[in-house]
């Protein structure tokens, strides 16, 4: 299990999030907003999350509730219902958790198990985003078809590398989530709400470009996206198993 990154976790002046868990732009700082709008909700949780120091024990315990859906490893499922979680960086998780508690972004499914009556307040949200943190990526994630990569090569390069870097990275003191080894079906859902409006904390000017790809251009963009990998230090091993969840699998 990897240690908690340590890389910086400041503010920038504009959030810029894409593919996979997550694909939005957010200003963080700058004008006041509305109080009462769930925007508004989600940057007050964010700035504190983003402060505060992860007590990774209490990450487990959360997340324990968490792989019920995103599996013990968390490596969600290749049929796109719940997203590669292990190695995303937390700045990441902490923002998407904040939009989906602050109501920023529909998530039916997730929210029981992420509200604040559930889990906690912003502590909690720090916790489970540092312990998620920690654990090593699968490269046996969910791919398209390989049928149409050089176009998807060219797409990422032009459209996407420079939020979510050259390998698919991603940037956690930028908050720009790593695509890497993120399953493909999932991807495709994610794109598709976004380009029909579904995906509340996208900005407009980040649909406006979704809506300019084709469905060959989609397709081909993400199933390119979906064969980046994780350099080796963040790869599981082969048959590597959550070792915080085997005291809860069965004996026999």
């Amino acid at each position: 299990m990897r240690e908690l990154s340590t890389k910086p976790m400041g503010c920038p002046g504009t959030l810029v999030l894409g593919l996979g868990a997550l694909f939005l732009l957010i200003a963080c700082g700058g004008a006041a907003q509305p109080a009462d709008t769930p925007e508004a909700r989600a940057v007050r949780e964010i700035e504190q999350a983003l402060h505060l120091t992860p007590d990774i024990a209490n990450g487990l315990r959360i997340y324990r509730s968490c792989a019920e859906c995103h599996q013990p490893e968390g490596w969600g499922l290749p049929d796109g219902s719940a997203p590669q979680l292990a190695g995303q960086h937390h700045t990441v998780i902490i923002k998407q958790l904040a939009d989906i508690r602050a109501g920023n972004r529909d998530a039916p499914k997730m929210l029981p198990f992420a509200s604040a009556e559930r889990i906690g307040g912003a502590q909690a949200v720090a916790d489970v985003a540092g312990y998620i943190d920690t654990l090593e990526i699968s490269v046996g994630n969910g791919k398209g078809p390989g049928d149409d990569l050089e176009l998807g090569e060219q797409l990422y390069k032009l459209n996407c590398a420079g939020c979510h870097g050259a390998e698919g990275e991603g940037d956690n003191a930028r908050r720009m989530p790593r695509v890497q080894a993120q399953h493909y079906a999932y991807m495709v859902r994610q794109f598709e709400a976004i380009r029909d409006g579904k995906r509340r904390n996208v900005t407009p000017e980040k649909m406006l470009q979704v809506q300019s790809f084709s469905d060959r251009d989609l397709r081909a963009v993400l199933d390119y996206t979906s064969r980046l990998a994780p350099p080796e230090y963040l790869r599981a091993p082969p048959g590597w198993r959550n070792p915080d969840f085997v005291d809860l699998e069965p004996s026999g």
